[in-house]
């Protein structure tokens, strides 16, 4: 039986999120990524049966068989602000429960912003995770890597592992990561000309096996810049050959793989476009390279 690519795009959930099966299936997507509630306001929607109902018909109905949730911009769990934290903590609570109503698996999250003290930013950012997940059973959460801007979390592996590990034992097996190509390279991890030597420290401090989704985008900032700009792939900093890679590399066949890259005017001919370059390496290229 011929293995199936888990490859898509964060596509979009204007007029309600069951209208984002048929968006990703009109990209050739087998994975999608949604926001369960507009990204940049904190009023929280309501998820009603017939939604749900409206949401699990659209998968059933395609060829999308991986759906991730992504988390909203204004939740800082790292804040040493107590009203932001509150706010953040059940902002991501309700992150979490409309996942379980509409049957997503996992929520991408961004690590916090510390402000101030960053060991007890990460501290307080676990300490959230563990709260929310305390309270909610199912989703898996994957903390994202970031480009490190500003005083942002989760930029160096050391720091992503010590955030996973700060998570009691007991809850720590629903903490996997989230890797964005664009952030890593804007992070100082060199894809283009260390590629190896980049997931061999991967796997020696976190696990590939905690590995459960990649973000594909190229970066419209020079490497170890430090800031977090998507560009289309081939169109960006990192070039075209860290994508050939990845599409055929056996350790990441199982993974998750969704693009995040600018929509432009055609938002559907742009998708389909970065998705069938990513297939054609896929399909002609795997298992060319050795596994770790």
């Amino acid at each position: 039986m011929q293995r199936v690519e888990l490859l898509g795009a964060h596509v979009s959930t204007a007029g309600g999120v069951h209208r984002a099966p048929e968006r990703g299936a009109a990209i050739g997507a087998t994975a999608i990524q949604i926001f369960t509630k507009t990204p940049s306001q904190w009023r929280e929607p309501t998820i009603t049966d017939a939604v749900a109902a409206a949401f699990d018909q659209g998968l059933q109905s395609s060829q999308i068989l991986a759906v991730l949730a992504h988390d909203s911009y204004l939740i800082n769990l790292a804040s040493p602000d107590s009203e932001l934290r509150l706010h953040s903590i059940a902002c991501f609570e309700g992150e979490l429960q409309r996942c379980v109503q509409l049957g997503i698996p996992y929520v991408v999250t961004h690590p916090g912003n510390y402000m101030s003290d960053r060991l007890e930013g990460l501290q307080r950012n676990a300490a959230a995770y563990t709260e929310c997940l305390d309270q909610m059973e199912g989703p898996m959460i994957l903390i994202e890597t970031t480009a490190g801007t500003g005083t942002a979390l989760g930029w160096q592996f050391e720091e992503l592992s010590k955030l996973r590990q700060a998570v009691p034992r007991e809850f720590r097996h629903r903490v996997g990561f989230c890797a964005d190509t664009c952030h890593l390279f804007a992070a100082g991890y060199d894809l283009r000309n260390t590629w190896d030597a980049v997931w061999d420290e991967w796997d020696e401090t976190i696990g590939l096996q905690h590995l459960k989704c990649l973000h594909l985008n190229d970066s419209k900032t020079p490497f170890a810049s430090r800031r977090d700009r998507h560009e289309l792939i081939g169109d960006g900093t990192l070039g075209l050959e860290p994508f050939r890679r990845i599409m055929g590399d056996r350790r990441f066949a199982n993974t998750i793989k969704i693009i995040e890259t600018p929509k432009g005017a055609d938002p559907v001919a742009n998708d389909r476009r970065m998705l069938r370059l990513l297939r054609s390496w896929g399909d002609s290229r795997r298992g060319s390279n050795s596994v770790k």
